[in-house]
């Protein structure tokens, strides 16, 4: 074998070692970045010198531990704590001990070089982390100095990229500050969309607490928009903690998913050191160039073709967590599925003291992200009327819709017979739990009351027409209706929603769900259902905020039996201001107050074309000279007697029918 062929054989192979060894080991021998404040230094041969050296000698001996990290104090004592040398490392929790331990010994080869005669100091690189000061750092959450590291690359989409990056690195932290095994580490992968994950990792030092450990992922989670909005990956790393997420796996794998984009890391790395050598002339010069070149260009076409042959297979196959509990078809391209174990912790699992709601479905629960954002967790019962089918059309139905007066899905869980969705907390609970409450009632007056009635008019506008859905929601109610903090009306509850088509207006179920008393009678009855079976629930809950009456368990003196009759009565007799709900006293204005009950019963029509569009009503609160139709008797009317003046039978346009008696959701009846 001749001479320049044995050197090619010789450079292609080391190439490939080390191309392999960096991308599959990623032990790198340059650190991510070093904290050296040259604020208190040492002399060479002090005391505190002879104590840092016995603490990295054990720290070094030391390095390939199971757990990945270790502490150390060298010296000590009440009159010389000065020269007390504490230290510690951490090495990430995917890697082996022998990649640690040659990860933090690489470190203590490196540090007093990095950082000479200085009392504290930190070292990051990607594996591991080293720490030492002549002040203790045990058991604390130090979130300074800092460093952020990311990804020059920007995703097309940045303010929905950004939100999935939060949802799927609040979820990993939560894992990784319970995190059991001596490691407080987590890794969680989420789809973004059908062919792009969002890959994570987060870890504290082991000495912190549970609460401890949150707050520092929390804030290195919060830092990420600031310094590196969009970026297809970046990185927070704290003395106590760091976080990080990518659209690459970068651990735990012998194969990236596609090569880690260079980070751009706040403080520039040290200069290429200078060439120390001149080359050869002739033949070897030839050589040194073939044994360098070409291994060089093959290595780069053979890396090209593995990393297409890898995103293809993953292009077919589920490899994240979400998708191999994916069962129930739910797409998650618009919102996060969260495991049971991480719901369990943010609701300390399902405490009493937790919950904040009860009703047919199950029970609501309050829970805290580590960031600090609330939220309420709707735990389905196993008795609910909404069933796997129900629960699926909420998922989808929720998470594709952002308006102000919808409330917002951030994620599910559907584990066995778990059915569970996260939703953005609403600090004032629903409508109902102020409206029919003899004493809470008077939080609600009048500019309140018609805020809300505009809410959630806007919200059915948008579900009905402005969205890139049609969507029917079929079980409007109060208790549908959350409130915020600053009494703004938010639409909730799509379980027993409706996807239509862009051009279909109308449909037909023998499946009728919803709540008796805000069914529209063509739905009821023969199970048709289009947006103005919404516009008629619209009506029978904007005339209940206006009277401050249940439509459903209805009394009153008079002997009318139900609402509607009840408006329509006062208003054919030129009393409608009667109907107002008594709590509000005389601070209303009497223009509006006739103004909605005039569009309640519109909306309550019988007749399907007589009951306004949204789009119509949204006009009619906000124009006093909008035109509006004098409405006629509504749908379900009954005059309370049963004869009329001149001995006929009272022949209404329909029967009135009975109300369910709890106003619990309906989820099958048989259509007549």
């Amino acid at each position: 074998m001749d001479s320049p062929f044995r050197c090619f054989l010789l450079g292609y192979t080391l190439c490939i070692f080390f191309f392999l060894l960096t991308l599959f080991a990623g032990v790198s021998s340059q650190p991510l970045g070093q904290f050296c404040p040259n604020t208190s230094t040492y002399a060479p041969n002090s005391t505190y010198r002879a104590n840092l050296n016995v603490l990295l000698s054990t720290l070094s001996s030391n390095a390939t531990r199971e757990d990945g990290f270790y502490s150390f104090t060298a010296g000590g004592g009440r009159d010389n704590s000065r020269d007390t040398a504490y230290g510690l490392f951490m090495c990430r929790g995917d890697v082996s001990t022998s990649d640690c331990g040659a990860c933090v010994r690489n470190a203590i080869r490196e540090i007093l070089q990095l950082c000479p005669n200085e009392r504290a100091v930190v070292v990051w690189y990607d594996f591991c982390m080293l720490r030492y000061s002549n002040s203790s750092m045990f058991g604390r959450a130090d979130q300074s100095p800092g460093i952020y590291l990311y990804n020059t690359q920007n995703d097309s989409q940045p303010a929905r990229f950004m939100d999935a990056v939060g949802n799927t690195l609040n979820q990993m932290a939560t894992r990784a500050a319970g995190g059991g095994s001596g490691k407080k580490f987590a890794t969680l992968e989420a789809n973004f969309t059908a062919f792009r994950q969002i890959y994570s990792l987060g870890q504290c030092t082991p000495d912190l607490s549970v609460l401890d450990c949150q707050s520092c992922l929390g804030a290195a989670i919060q830092r990420l928009p600031g310094c590196c909005y969009s970026a297809l990956g970046a990185r927070t790393i704290f003395p106590s903690c760091n976080v990080r997420y990518e659209v690459y796996r970068f651990y735990n794998s012998t194969a990236p998913s596609a090569p880690p984009p260079a980070p751009v890391p706040i403080r520039p790395p040290p200069p290429p050191p200078p060439a120390t050598g001149e080359g050869n002339s002739g033949d070897s010069s030839t050589n040194v160039i073939i044994a360098i070149v070409v291994p060089i260009v093959a290595g780069i076409i053979l890396f090209i073709a593995i990393f297409c042959v890898v995103r293809a297979k993953q292009a077919k196959k589920q490899i994240t967590t979400t998708e191999q509990t994916d069962v129930s078809g739910i797409s998650t391209e618009d919102c996060l599925q969260y495991d049971l174990a991480t719901i369990q912790v943010i609701t300390d699992y399902f405490s009493p003291e937790s919950k904040i709601g009860e009703g047919g479905y199950g029970s609501v629960y309050k829970g805290k992200l580590p960031t600090g954002q609330e939220v309420a967790v709707k735990r389905l019962s196993r008795n609910s009327g909404q069933g796997a089918q129900e629960f699926k059309m909420e998922v989808e139905v929720v998470a594709k819709l952002q308006h102000r007066n919808l409330v917002r899905l951030l994620g599910f869980c559907s584990e066995g017979e778990e059915k569970i969705l996260i939703y953005e907390f609403v600090s004032n609970k629903s409508l109902d739990y102020f409206l029919f409450d003899p004493e809470k009632r008077h939080l609600l007056d009048w500019p309140r009351r018609y805020k809300i009635i505009e809410g959630i008019s806007r919200g059915l506008l948008y579900l009905h027409e402005d969205s890139r859905l049609r969507i029917i929601h079929r079980d409007l109610k109060a208790s549908n209706i959350l409130l915020d903090g600053d009494m703004n009306a938010k639409i909730a509850d799509f379980g027993m929603a409706k996807i239509f088509g862009v051009d279909q207006t109308q449909g037909n179920t023998n499946r009728v769900v919803g709540t008796y008393g805000y069914m529209s009678p063509e739905y009821a009855m023969h199970g048709h259902f289009s947006v103005k079976s919404d516009v008629y629930s619209f009506g029978v809950l904007l005339l209940e905020i206006v009277t401050g009456k249940k439509c459903t368990n209805f009394t009153d003196p008079s002997g009318v039996q139900d609402l509607l009759s009840y408006a329509w009565k006062h208003w054919r007799d030129g009393t409608p201001l009667e109907i107002l709900d008594p709590a509000l006293g005389e601070s209303y204005s009497r223009n509006e107050v006739i103004q909605c009950i005039h569009i309640g019963l519109l909306c309550v029509q019988e007749d399907v074309d007589e009951r306004p569009t949204m789009a119509n009503v949204d006009l009619m609160l906000n124009s006093y000279s909008a035109t509006r139709s004098a409405p006629r008797e509504p749908a379900f009317f009954y005059s309370g007697r049963s004869e009329p003046k001149g001995g006929e039978s009272d022949k209404s346009k329909s029967k009135s029918m009975p109300w369910s008696e709890n106003e619990m959701s309906i989820t099958e009846i048989d259509p007549r």
